[in-house]
């Protein structure tokens, strides 16, 4: 990962176990620019590399804002910004890079589950402001834990469904999407379960969504097979065996190739695909790009022909 430092210039507690940091550039002078959706790459202390969506002001070169829910079960990113990253430290980022772009269309239905709300808060704020339809539904353990549910609010709480689990159980996606229209664009983020329903419903209204997922997507148990891969600048041939990620090959022959999150669901490997047929195993790529077949997440995807032909 190539990355740059920042450094804290503040940091708030927005909800239960949540805390938006404050991030400028440790040089000084500008940030680089980007639109909502967009996500940044943290290292996280030794090594660990974890992708946070952008919650400020696009309009703001001089900070980004990310917001992080401490997650003790989890793989120690979260655990360490939590107790180590403090105002005036510094600690290294990359990006910004885009996978969960807004769209225009005739109205937006905005989902959310829990720390889900922080790519789509920027969005809310600016389809508002062009004065376009939008409504939001936002669920969250607690009430407590839900982030930026007041400011939220502040935006046009007439539009604003806050549905804690502990007051109103599981969001009611066919009641969220009953209004949407034919041309509305649905955008979720949250939890794998929120995601892979709204997935199903969206499919059966035939309604556009577009997700971002930071963990996986579940998926059945998988037969890796070995294959080659072809270095398309070099003509290189380098054997892929099973157990092993295409990602792992290409650094150990001394391939340049950016790597970020090794799970599929950040997007800083992907790579051109000009032969071969993928075996698509991320969570990134829409059924459509996939379905192309011209391009591939090699940290986690295979391929399902003999031969894959990378552009590198």
């Amino acid at each position: 990962m190539t990355g740059f430092d920042v450094v804290v210039g503040g940091r708030t507690t927005v909800a239960l176990d949540v805390v938006e940091f404050e991030l400028r550039p440790a040089g000084g002078g500008e940030l680089p620019a980007w639109e909502p959706g967009a996500h940044i790459d943290v290292v996280a202390g030794a090594g660990i590399v974890r992708q946070y969506s952008l919650c400020g002001d696009p309009a703001d070169r001089t900070s980004y804002r990310i917001a992080v829910l401490r997650q003790p079960g989890g793989r120690g990113g979260s655990t360490w910004l939590h107790e180590r990253l403090h105002e005036g430290d510094r600690v290294v980022i990359s990006g910004p890079r885009n996978r969960f772009p807004l769209e225009t269309g005739a109205r937006s239905v905005f989902i959310a589950g829990g720390i889900g709300i922080t790519p789509l808060l920027t969005m809310i704020r600016r389809v508002a402001a062009d004065g376009a339809d939008w409504s939001l539904h936002y669920g969250g353990r607690t009430r407590a834990s839900m982030a930026y549910a007041e400011a939220l609010r502040s935006v046009d709480a007439s539009r604003v469904h806050l549905l804690p689990f502990d007051e109103c159980g599981l969001i009611d996606l066919a009641a969220a999407l009953d209004e949407a229209g034919p041309e509305a664009r649905v955008y979720c983020c949250g939890p794998e379960p929120l995601i892979t329903a709204a997935e199903a419903e969206c499919a059966r209204r035939g309604l556009r969504l577009h997700t971002e997922r930071f963990t996986p997507r579940q998926s059945g148990s998988l037969v890796d097979s070995s294959f080659t891969v072809r270095i398309a600048s070099t003509g290189a041939q380098l054997v892929v065996p099973p157990g092993r990620t295409i990602v792992d090959v290409l650094i150990e022959a001394g391939v340049d190739v950016l790597t970020s999150c090794e799970e599929g669901t950040c997007g800083t490997c992907e790579t051109a695909v000009l032969g071969g047929v993928p075996d698509h195993r991320d969570s990134v790529l829409s059924e459509e790009e996939q379905a192309a077949g011209d391009r591939i997440l090699p940290c986690v995807s295979r391929s399902h022909t003999a031969e894959l032909v990378l552009d590198l």
